[in-house]
């Protein structure tokens, strides 16, 4: 829980996304998993299925973000 609320580890994460957003290796694909649904909940949270859930936009950024990074770096690391 310390690590989530750590300024320094969102910091690494979101270099981790750019980074893994300009990467060559990423497939299309595997890039809008991430893209599609961060900005659909910033364009139309109340279409989702859960719209009287109140988490802000960026907070499910941000976990979207922290599930995407493991993910794809797991995915082509493990390579």
């Amino acid at each position: 829980m310390r690590k989530l609320l750590s300024l320094r580890h969102w910091q690494k994460t979101f270099a981790r996304i750019y980074r893994l957003l300009r990467s060559s290796e990423v497939s299309l694909g595997d890039k809008l998993l991430f893209a599609v649904p961060a900005l659909l909940y910033w364009v139309l949270p109340d279409v989702l299925p859960l719209p009287f859930l109140p988490i802000d936009d960026i907070a499910v950024t941000m976990l979207l973000a922290e599930w995407f990074a493991r993910r794809t770096e797991r995915k082509y690391n493990g390579k």
